[in-house]
């Protein structure tokens, strides 16, 4: 799978964590932060291959009743592995470094908000552990079975002008894999595809930078191989899910849209103007809609 067509948005154990906190475990570590209080959030941020970091500002925004907490997925960050491989890179594993965190903040369940590829990630966590998760978001979603991914492609938000762009700076790339100019001017030119606007182009172009390629490639193989397919056990999720989409992401509507069908509690709000990322595009809508869930589905702190 080509890079440029999927991206959702060595290591040792003795790595800091002085700004986050660390679960240490026989793989590596695993590096979280919680901000707020309350009942928990998951935030299950995108990539594959990307550190939570630039999730921060969207958990601070949903911690104002909850505590809600984000952590770097395995390999990335400040979340490290002993041993960097395709069989130490799994959806499986990721699963099992969730239920891992859960268990050691101490969480009867908690409430999962999955963005892009997270959201197919909190598909796989709600359909081993569904006691463990009290509801769920699935935010621009990837969606619950890797048959979606072959309609997504980043070419398809860009004008034909940005797509010769992005085609001239992948071409330099090639000749030039070291230069920091063209992959800053490629990461830029994706990133128009992903948000309305200009306001936001920057900020997304410098996450695109931040991406593990090894980890990207390893963990699309491993849910190729394994033919990543969540639709049946989510027939059978009843708990509530909320499914926020913009009609100018990425991804296709239509993929949120068959999920909402899927789903025996889920309600599908879906956003004209907004690209990949609702709390930046349409704030007003994204964090009203989500807060209000979060409001809705939290529980005193078990």
């Amino acid at each position: 799978m080509k890079y440029l067509a999927i991206i959702f948005l060595l290591v040792f154990s003795s790595v800091s964590c002085q700004e986050q906190d660390c679960l240490e475990f026989e793989d590596g570590v695993i590096a979280y932060q919680t901000f707020g209080q309350g009942f928990p959030v998951l935030i299950i941020n995108g990539g594959p291959g990307m550190n939570s970091k630039g999730f921060e500002s969207l958990a601070k925004l949903l911690s104002e009743n909850n505590k809600v907490i984000i952590y770097d997925q395995r390999g990335t960050g400040k979340s490290v592995l002993n041993e960097m491989s395709a069989s130490n890179m799994t959806i499986e594993l990721m699963v099992g470094d969730i239920e891992r965190l859960r268990e050691h903040l101490g969480y009867k369940s908690w409430i999962i908000l999955g963005q892009s590829f997270g959201g197919m990630l909190a598909y796989a966590y709600a359909a081993k552990h569904p006691d463990r998760v009290q509801a769920m978001v699935q935010s621009h979603s990837g969606g619950m079975s890797l048959r979606n991914v072959a309609s997504f492609n980043v070419r398809n938000g860009l004008t034909s002008s940005e797509n010769d762009s992005l085609d001239h700076y992948s071409l330099l790339i090639q000749r030039n894999p070291e230069n920091e100019e063209f992959q800053k001017k490629r990461a830029l030119f994706m990133a128009k595809a992903y948000v309305v606007g200009s306001e936001h182009e920057e900020t997304i172009s410098e996450r695109l930078l931040q991406v593990n390629r090894e980890i990207n490639s390893m963990l699309w193989e491993d849910m190729r191989l394994n033919i990543f397919d969540k639709t049946e056990e989510m027939k059978e999720f009843e708990k509530n899910l909320l499914i926020m989409h913009g009609l100018q992401d990425v991804v296709p509507v239509d993929i949120a849209e068959n999920s909402h069908n899927i789903l025996p509690n889920s309600k599908l709000v879906t956003m004209g103007n907004c690209g990949h990322y609702g709390w930046l595009d349409r704030p007003e809508v994204y964090l009203k809609e989500v807060k209000a869930f979060l409001r809705t589905n939290s529980e005193q702190i078990n």
